[in-house]
């Protein structure tokens, strides 16, 4: 039962540090309490933990005009950050995570503005028919977060040139590019500040929770971990993830997302297998990897390894229809 509420905004604008701070505090929250972290990153793509980086943005120019690739630990899709976006992390034990009431925080506080705000699907939030925030989530045992964006006023030209989403992400979704799905909160309440939206915010998380708010204040102990933190995070290991030559590649997007899969090959075995997705289960990809690695390249090993995995059916399907 959350009895107690914090709050927490970040006063840096480095992709990193506000990923080591999130998960920092997602390891020292307390039983009993909700953590609401607000932060901004500047010219950023944030892509999620299984997701290929190379696929989904254009790390070349976004590196060359001075920008940040990051990755996060939740599952999901990738997302352009820069100072007109207002990042939020609701941090809570697992327990007493609820979606829904969280999701309640950021409409209440967007409704508090006149803005149309809905819920659409598990993930996104929408006004106007188009999307001003996307949701990811992140649970280890005891200790989980639901975070996201909330645009306000984001750079709509840098979105669309650093974001490469794939041609059936988008036919899925049946439009034809990032600009045309996304809606700044500007463009609905002109008077709207990010300053403005953060007070909101406060004032909604206190109003559903029925509790008042204070600040979590950070040690020295607490900016020493979170340093090196911030060297895992900004690391290319972490943020490039693994690359080697395979002898195979497919890829195919489902109901509940896409799936990149390279593998290499040998003697009629699975030697190696690396999967990048966007499904918002990021144990997924982990466990289709595990599956994989070992297997004998016919219909009834692959059926037997893909049982216990989840959406084994789609995967075995799809490596089915391919020629290896």
């Amino acid at each position: 039962m959350i009895e107690r509420l914090l709050t927490f905004e970040s006063g840096s604008f480095d992709p990193f540090e506000n990923l080591a701070i999130e998960q920092h505090l997602l390891k020292t929250q307390s039983s009993g309490c909700c953590l609401l972290y607000l932060w901004q990153n500047q010219n950023t793509v944030v892509i999620g933990k299984n997701q290929n980086p190379y696929s989904e943005c254009r790390v070349a120019l976004l590196e060359a005009e001075g920008g940040h690739l990051a990755r996060r630990l939740s599952g999901g899709g990738a997302v352009f950050h820069d100072l007109g976006n207002l990042n939020f992390t609701f941090l809570v034990p697992t327990a007493d995570y609820d979606l829904a009431k969280q999701q309640r925080v950021l409409l209440t506080a967007c409704q508090s503005f006149g803005i149309p705000a809905e819920l659409s699907g598990r993930n996104d939030l929408l006004a106007d028919g188009r999307k001003f925030s996307g949701n990811a989530f992140y649970h280890n045992g005891p200790h989980s977060y639901h975070h996201g964006t909330l645009l306000v006023d984001v750079d709509g030209e840098k979105l669309a040139r650093y974001l490469t989403p794939s041609r059936a992400k988008l036919a899925a979704k049946g439009v034809a590019s990032v600009r045309s799905r996304v809606v700044n909160l500007l463009e609905l309440c002109p008077t709207l500040t990010i300053d403005g939206l953060k007070k909101a915010l406060v004032a909604a998380f206190e109003q559903v929770y029925g509790l008042p708010s204070a600040p979590r204040r950070f040690t020295e102990a607490d900016d020493k971990r979170v340093q090196e933190l911030r060297e895992i995070y900004q690391s290319p290991a972490w943020r490039l993830g693994k690359r080697f030559d395979c002898t195979f590649r497919c890829e195919d997007r489902f109901s509940w997302g896409s799936v990149e899969i390279e593998l290499t090959l040998a003697e009629g075995r699975v030697q190696r297998a690396v999967v990048y997705s966007d499904d918002m289960d990021f144990a997924f990809p982990p466990a289709l990897e595990q599956a994989l690695t070992g297997c004998p390249l016919n219909g009834v090993d692959l059926a037997q390894a893909l049982t216990s995995v989840p959406h084994g059916a789609d995967i075995l399907t799809l490596l089915q229809q391919q020629e290896m």
